[in-house]
């Protein structure tokens, strides 16, 4: 089943999917700088300090991005 997530963040949130804030945090791009994230048709944003949230544990981010717990366990790599 596709997730609205426009609808969500709107109804839920408060906020519209379209606005420039990070979904975890909600500092805006006049704080800290935003990656664009796009997912089931909405472009969403993530700061740098939460992205390897979004990479690393995506089941933390379920409350905030549907379906992110089922995102899996990414492929181990070292980091240099």
């Amino acid at each position: 089943m596709q997730v609205d997530l426009a609808h969500i963040y709107n109804e839920v949130y408060g906020m519209n999917s379209s606005e420039e804030k990070c979904i975890v945090c909600e500092r805006s791009s006049n704080d800290v700088p935003l990656i664009p994230l796009h997912y089931q048709n909405a472009t969403l944003w993530i700061c740098p300090q939460h992205l390897p949230v979004l990479i690393h544990k995506p089941e933390q981010l379920a409350d905030k991005l549907p379906g992110a717990a089922g995102f899996g366990k990414p492929d181990s790599h070292p980091h240099g």
